[in-house]
């Protein structure tokens, strides 16, 4: 006897309240045929929900920086971004440091997703 089973969907949160995110995973728990997200778990959907005291606005870029970042997150190399734009590749780790203190991020991964979360860019 074969067994009628509908498929699970896995969902993501992306949400800058931590006590909203909370109470929304709780709610979201109780959903027949729904599962959130482990970390790193590739989602069918993705809730976001940004901070509206956070604006691209409130991260002043230069438009080289936002070129630079638009590479980075393609996971293009300082050498591939360098030959990308026509600059050496000191003025790209020139600016992908600028982009590491204005975005407050540990790494070039890190950069790019909190660029994407604060809507810098789009993924």
């Amino acid at each position: 006897m074969s067994e009628n089973r509908t498929a699970e969907i896995v969902l993501s949160l992306e949400i800058d309240d931590p006590t909203l995110a909370d109470r929304l995973a709780a709610l979201l728990g109780n959903v027949a045929g729904l599962r959130l997200a482990a970390p790193g778990e590739q989602a069918a959907a993705t809730i976001i929900a940004r901070d509206p005291r956070v604006s691209p606005a409130d991260i002043a870029l230069t438009q080289r920086e936002l070129d630079v970042l638009a590479l980075m997150a393609e996971g293009a190399s300082n050498k591939m971004i360098a030959r990308q734009l026509g600059i050496s590749v000191h003025t790209v780790k020139f600016h992908v440091g600028s982009l590491l203190d204005k975005l407050d991020a540990t790494g070039r991964t890190d950069a790019v997703a909190h660029a994407a979360r604060r809507g810098v860019i789009e993924l």
